[in-house]
């Protein structure tokens, strides 16, 4: 511990960040969800940051930290490293401000995000992609940043942009006035890197501190609960990056020295209940989000018992989900509920083998999504990649009875074996 710099709690005006937002953001709504109160049997309000300008709450942040440089640093330009909605919110930012900007993303981000971008910021930011990773691209945005004596606009971790984020708090707060004399028991908050988190329990813990905040992360990417476990900041080998907007190897600083003291619990939520989540808020409410907005409603089902008879706010942060990963969220989300299976399969060989795994091993409502032979040659006596979608988890059971029943030589792919990642 004794190399490691803790940062102290930054002092935060977020009054002063509300009153340079107004004109500029959206006062996104907070709503009353009939649906998932009735099914938590409490009082659910959404605040819908998916409606914001850029459809998330980047852009308060930005636009805090942008608005506060000096009339030189202005001119001089900004530049920011980011594949997604900090991208937006920054480009969104200097065509408001009538400011030249730089985005780095990495070479791999999907055309939706780049266009996306260009279209918020117009003639006003270049695009630049560079490198296979985020870190990479932001290693080239710093050294472009000193190169040019330009400013560089951080995605969470500096003081102005957690104040701009925390706007949403106050949001939250003035609006409740106007639907319930109740207060507020819990809210459930998405982290990443930790700036919004960072910001609303800043001003949570001032105004309404027996409220109990739930920060959430993904199970693929802990790193707020790495460095609440070690006490500062680490950064982690190895990330799930499928919830991309928050999914970070390491927190900010500045966002650790706040959430550490304002964070009541927190909470992993696995990818593939965010999945179930993403559809079932497209389904039942005709809502889209994205990965990490759909944390806070995601996390409701482990906390059942907890928030009956409660008021609890949910922060949906963001609804750019590209309409491209909606066969993958599927799939995934099909997993995680026990509905779809992948076996390797030896069939016998013999005539009619196929016909009689189909006839008596598979279920009246199991479907084949999925057959093809491994090997090249001799097929008839090659492995099978087999897909079975079920229309009940409990189907499962019989499948596999009736597997062994009939001796048939199988092998399960698991979703964390490596030959998971080779074959589906």
């Amino acid at each position: 511990m004794s190399d490691v710099k803790l940062f102290d709690k930054p002092a935060l005006d977020i009054e002063g960040a509300a009153a340079r937002l107004k004109p500029v953001v959206t006062h996104t709504p907070l709503q009353f969800n009939a649906n998932l109160s009735r099914k938590y049997q409490c009082r659910i309000y959404l605040k819908r940051e998916d409606l914001q300008i850029v459809r998330s709450y980047k852009l308060r942040g930005a636009y805090n930290m942008m608005s506060q440089l000096t009339p030189e640093q202005l001119a001089k330009g900004v530049v920011c490293a980011s594949a997604g909605n900090h991208a937006q919110g920054f480009a969104y930012s200097c065509k408001k401000l009538n400011v030249k900007g730089v985005v780095f993303m990495p070479i791999p981000s999907p055309q939706q995000k780049v266009n996306q971008t260009k279209m918020f910021g117009e003639d006003f930011v270049e695009v630049k992609l560079v490198g296979d990773t985020f870190d990479d691209t932001a290693y080239a945005a710093k050294a472009y940043t000193q190169e040019h004596g330009m400013t560089f606009i951080p995605p969470f971790d500096h003081p102005s942009i957690i104040e701009g984020q925390a706007t949403v708090a106050v949001e939250i707060l003035n609006d409740l006035k106007e639907l319930t004399t109740d207060p507020i028991d819990y809210i459930f908050v998405p982290i990443g890197g930790g700036g919004l988190c960072a910001g609303i329990g800043y001003y949570f813990h001032e105004k309404t501190p027996n409220t109990k905040i739930i920060g959430l992360e993904p199970e693929g990417a802990p790193s707020m609960l790495a460095a609440i476990k070690e006490g500062h900041p680490i950064e982690l080998q190895d990330i799930d990056k499928f919830v991309d907007g928050a999914s970070v190897k390491r927190v900010g600083d500045h966002n650790f020295s706040i959430c550490k003291d304002a964070i009541s619990e927190m909470h992993l939520v696995p990818e593939g209940k965010i999945c179930t989540t993403i559809l079932q808020m497209y389904n039942e409410e005709a809502i889209v989000v994205e990965p990490a907005g759909a944390m806070s409603i995601a996390a409701l089902d482990d906390y059942a018992e907890q928030i009956k008879g409660k008021t609890i706010v949910c922060i949906v942060s963001g609804g750019n989900n590209d309409i491209a990963r909606m066969q993958e969220i599927k799939e995934r989300s099909l997993i995680y509920e026990g509905l779809k299976h992948y076996f390797l399969i030896q069939f016998a060989q013999r005539p009619g083998s196929l016909k009689e795994f189909v006839n008596k091993v598979l279920g009246p409502t199991d479907d084949i999504t999925r057959f093809e032979y491994i090997q090249k040659h001799n097929k008839e006596g090659g492995p099978a990649l087999v897909g079975l979608e079920l229309k009940s988890k409990e189907d499962y059971g019989v499948l596999i009875g009736n597997m062994k029943r009939y001796q048939i030589n199988y092998n399960e792919i698991n979703k964390d074996d490596n030959i998971y990642g080779y074959l589906i």
